[in-house]
């Protein structure tokens, strides 16, 4: 050992340590999609060969990239699918032996990649850095970046410089977490669209479940809860989804609001009732009860005089809903009805029959007030859900213009509720031709909105946009997603996922812990449908099969703890 350095290995405290939940992996780019016309770029394919991520002083067949005075040449890379992390760079040597500039662009869309932060169609640098120029070591390696992104364009910076690149590899950061849950019918694109719904929520899994990858990385609570379903139904039981619910909890004193919007601290309620379902999980339930009780004796308190919702905070149900006060109104007014059921379930469970009584008391006095859900489907679906509104009375609402003015967010409820009026084949032709149109467009996981209006002439997010067509990504979005800025990665969009799981393959829990399950399935026009569901003794399996005679015949398998209720 040389002299002076330390003989003795240095120990870390173990209350200092911190266990990343995530893993990475090195993927290598699929594609060059596109690089500088008449630019010095040579051997650029050598980039899509799998590397080993490492300089080394032999390395032939190099990606060479030289500017000049008036050209400053870029690539862009396209890494095949949606991930969460950054980029890595790995360099040879040149001749001046200094550092180079680049400029480095990430993008959910090719056009994104290809954009200015600031000056182009809402390009921004929010939440994650997606557009930066940093410096590149001769002969090395450097790591950099942490958003959401498919594409990456790289470009020099100076005139006259050359850059010598061995390998440039995304960095994939997420949970690796086995699908315990699954997926397959006689219909493919339904199963591509389960699959994409799991893939979607299982990147924003990271150390808190966040709403988006690239933006905004933050617990949302409503956005959680298609999120949470979707964990239930793919993953099974995950301590991020605790671990998020106990941040929003300790985040948010009484009376505040979690994330200032009276409407999540109410789906913070609901969410603990479909954890508690799932996992049987009495202790953790038992920890939330103090902030519960509280938080349904303040929801009791904003029921008015005249039996109606006087909810302050943020008002907001989701983003297109937002212009429509009435429907909104209506939207809050159920989501009291619900949330107020749901606690009186939960403080039946944690022996406190008294708010239990106060809950049920509320939600008597609610359903003297009827407020009309103008037209909105947000407002149908929850009316519907809470049994404010008769379910066909509801299913005609949203079944005008079939999937138009659907929404990513709660178009999950709209589903629920047109599969509560018993319209499973309307349910099931939503869901290919809303959430069907995103994968038509080449995504690959689901979007934060979606309209269908955007569809004519619309581009690829996987291709540079074509002389006179839309480009999907940045000429369209409202509110806070306009142009790029918009999230082409959202949990909340997962809707589906948990639905097929739930409604066609029939699979619904009745008691806490998953102990009693009752298989109903709705095949509706599938010839077949079969998979899998996650519980805390092991996995059900069933498969249902449409004979002839128009008939189901199913098989079920389950763990001895599991007791099965066939319809």
């Amino acid at each position: 050992m040389q002299q002076g350095f330390a003989q003795t290995p240095v120990k870390v405290s173990s209350a200092k340590r911190v266990i990343e939940s995530t893993i990475r992996e090195r993927i290598a780019p699929v594609k060059i999609l596109w690089q500088t016309p008449d630019a010095d770029i040579s051997n650029s394919n050598k980039l899509l060969k799998q590397g080993i991520g490492q300089a080394s002083l032999y390395a032939p067949d190099l990606c060479i990239i030289k500017s000049t005075k008036d050209i400053k040449p870029g690539i862009l890379l396209d890494f095949g699918k949606e991930l969460q992390g950054g980029v890595q760079i790995i360099t040879d040597r040149w001749k001046s032996g200094q550092p180079v500039t680049i400029r480095v662009r990430f993008g959910e869309s090719a056009s994104e990649a290809m954009s200015d932060v600031d000056t182009i169609k809402g390009a921004t640098n929010d939440h994650a850095m997606r557009d930066f120029i940093i410096k590149v070591p001769w002969l090395g390696k450097l790591e950099v970046g942490n958003t959401g992104f498919r594409f990456v364009r790289i470009d020099l910076v100076d005139e006259d410089a050359k850059l010598a690149l061995k390998e440039v590899n995304a960095i994939a950061v997420y949970r690796d977490l086995p699908y315990l849950g699954s997926f397959n019918c006689s219909d493919t694109l339904l199963n591509k669209i389960w699959k994409t719904g799991a893939y979607t929520v299982q990147l924003n899994m990271q150390d808190y479940l966040f709403d988006g990858i690239k933006r905004d990385r933050l617990v949302w609570v409503g956005d959680m809860h298609p999120e949470v379903s979707t964990i239930n139904a793919v993953f099974g039981s995950s301590d991020v989804v605790a671990k998020s619910l106990d941040l929003s909890r300790d985040d948010t004193p009484l009376p505040d609001w979690m994330n200032g919007i009276s409407a999540y601290s109410m789906w913070w309620i609901m969410i603990q009732r479909d954890l508690y379902m799932h996992n049987g999980n009495l202790p953790y339930l038992k920890q939330q009860k103090q902030y519960l009780v509280k938080l349904l004796n303040q929801l009791i308190g904003k029921v008015g005089a005249d039996n109606s919702e006087q909810l302050d905070g943020d008002r907001f149900l989701d983003w297109p809903s937002s212009t429509n006060p009435k429907a909104v109104h209506a939207g809050l007014q159920a989501m009291m009805v619900l949330s107020l059921n749901t606690g009186a379930e939960l403080c039946n469970d944690l022996n406190d029959p008294e708010t239990a009584k106060k809950c049920a008391a509320a939600v008597s006095r609610l359903k003297l007030n009827v407020p009309d859900a103008n037209g909105s489907k947000q407002a149908a679906a929850l009316l519907s859900l809470s049994g404010l509104m008769p379910a066909q009375a509801a299913n005609k609402i949203l079944s005008a213009d079939g999937a138009k003015r659907f929404s990513t967010f709660y178009g999950y409820y709209m589903l629920q509720a047109k599969a509560k009026a018993g319209d499973y084949d309307g349910a099931i032709d939503n869901i290919r031709t809303y959430w069907g149109a995103m994968l038509g467009l080449g995504a690959t996981t689901f979007w934060e909105d979606f309209n269908l209006d955007w569809l004519p002439n619309a581009s690829r997010i996987d291709e540079l946009v074509p002389a006179g067509k839309k480009d999907i990504h940045g000429d369209y979005g409202a509110y806070c997603y306009k142009g790029f800025r918009h999230s082409l990665c959202h949990g909340w969009a997962s809707g589906p996922t948990p639905w097929l799981t739930e409604h066609v393959l029939g699979i619904k829990v009745i008691a806490p812990g998953c102990k009693v399950i009752k298989i109903e399935p709705h095949l509706g026009k599938l010839t077949f449908a079969e998979g899998t569901f996650p519980t805390p003794y092991g996995v059900v399996k069933v498969k249902h099969t449409k004979m002839a005679n128009g008939k189901i015949k199913s098989v079920i398998t389950a763990p001895q703890q599991v007791k099965i209720i066939r319809s």
